[in-house]
């Protein structure tokens, strides 16, 4: 992702399924420093992985954590946490547990539901870090 604020401050996040790492940080920020001129306009560079917690913005952050604990939060203001199963093109497919009342019985109990949702209607999703 790159994002050019109007100081002139130029900010990259790169990222892949294995990880980012300092050094490879470093290697880019090289790359793109000698590519652009100081002399011209100055600027500052920031090269740097998405960190944890952040919403994912490509199809491929999805993708990469499927199996893992997801908070999904839809532009309808709807909030969801559960397990990223599956994301395509069109959208994700995910489980989580919800309190339901059961027919012939009292109390209501917890029930897995899977749900599919096109990405038009989710605001953000970031992955949950437990420790």
């Amino acid at each position: 992702d790159l994002t050019v604020k109007p100081s002139n401050k130029i900010i990259v996040e790169i990222d892949s399924f294995k990880g980012v790492s300092i050094d490879e940080c470093a290697k880019v920020s090289s790359v793109l420093e000698s590519r652009l001129d100081r002399n011209i306009e100055d600027f500052e560079l920031e090269v740097s992985s998405p960190g944890l917690g952040q919403p994912f913005k490509v199809l491929q952050q999805y993708q990469k954590n499927i199996g893992k604990q997801v908070s999904v939060l839809l532009k309808s203001g709807t909030k969801y946490t559960g397990k990223l199963l599956e994301a395509e093109q069109a959208g994700i497919k995910f489980e989580f547990q919800e309190k339901t009342r059961i027919e012939g019985k009292k109390k209501p109990e917890m029930v897995t539901i899977i749900k599919e949702l096109n990405y038009n209607e989710i605001k953000l999703t970031k992955v949950i870090i437990n420790f």
